[in-house]
């Protein structure tokens, strides 16, 4: 099978790429939606890595000559503007890669029949729900980040596939279980806060279950997280436990209390039901805690992984 892949420089990218190829991710495992149990099965893969530096999304031309070159077969769509906070002044940017860059992929993949997957976010959603947000529920995000990737979200054509995912953490590039890790080197109490909730992803589990989807070509929106749901509070008292430090450095505030306040608002309930992936007799991925300790020890092992 013929895949591309967009993003394939990001956290989510390098991962996905390593699950194509047969690899396991690094802080992975054998058991996933890829495999599940024993060795990956065949995999006779070509892959063709884009990013920024040879397919900018963004520039209609150069996506479809890139498309009509290599006539892929699946596109897993990873490549976005994830900088939240930034998107809230650099919104022309964020529209024209997340939402005008999602519809140049789409056209070009329909032009060569590719099917395609658009890696999404639970930020398309506002946080007020009660209970965890399900693929069916109507979508109404309050930051400029969340539209735009909307947005995206509403330029995939009939039959794609839309995984949306949250709090996403991993070996490559920058992420929440990094920057705590750093904060932990130093001697400073830890304030984080506890008033917004959501399901820690690695990308680890994540890109495998990914590529399960694409290449199966299954339709329709996913809900796809690590198992369990906690507070950015929660979680980095968890990464300093699992890296051996100690949790009780880390003090609970509330994101009104913030100084200075994040520019974009954040969803105060994002945690997602993976509903779609139960239904369809997919397993779920492991619970995050399993994901962050896989993580912590690859981090350890390896040093600072890309």
């Amino acid at each position: 099978m013929r895949v591309l892949v967009t993003g394939a420089d990001g956290q989510l990218g390098r991962d996905l790429l390593d699950a194509l190829a047969g690899r396991v991710p690094v802080g992975g495992r054998r058991c996933s939606l890829l495999a599940p149990e024993g060795p990956l099965p065949g995999v006779d893969h070509e892959v063709l890595a884009t990013d920024i530096g040879n397919m900018r999304v963004d520039d209609r031309d150069a996506v479809q000559s890139v498309f009509r070159s290599f006539e892929p077969d699946v596109v897993l769509h990873g490549g976005a503007l994830t900088a939240v906070d930034a998107c809230e002044t650099e919104i022309e940017l964020a529209y024209a890669v997340n939402a005008v860059g999602t519809r140049n992929v789409a056209e070009a993949a329909a032009a060569v029949g590719a099917h395609l997957l658009y890696v999404s976010t639970d930020y398309v959603f506002d946080g007020t729900s009660p209970r965890p947000y399900r693929e069916w529920d109507t979508p109404n995000p309050k930051s400029v980040y969340g539209a735009s990737k909307l947005g995206g979200e509403r330029e995939c054509l009939p039959g794609s596939t839309i995984v949306r995912t949250s709090w996403v953490c991993g070996a490559h590039g920058a992420n929440m279980v990094k920057t705590a890790l750093r904060l932990a080197a130093g001697t400073d109490t830890l304030r984080f806060v506890d008033d917004q909730h959501g399901s820690p992803t690695f990308t680890a589990d994540l890109a495998p279950a990914i590529v399960t989807l694409g290449t199966d070509r299954r339709p329709g929106i996913f809900h796809v997280t690590n198992s369990g749901a906690t507070t950015w509070y929660g979680f980095v008292r968890a990464i300093l436990e699992a890296a051996g430090g100690d949790p009780a450095r880390v003090r609970p505030i509330a994101t009104a209390d913030l100084d200075p306040p994040r520019p974009a608002p954040r969803p105060a309930n994002s945690v997602l039901e993976n509903m779609a992936l139960r239904l369809g007799g997919l397993p779920p991925l492991p619970g995050w805690q399993d994901g962050l300790v896989r993580l912590v020890a690859a981090l350890s092992g390896e040093g600072a992984v890309g």
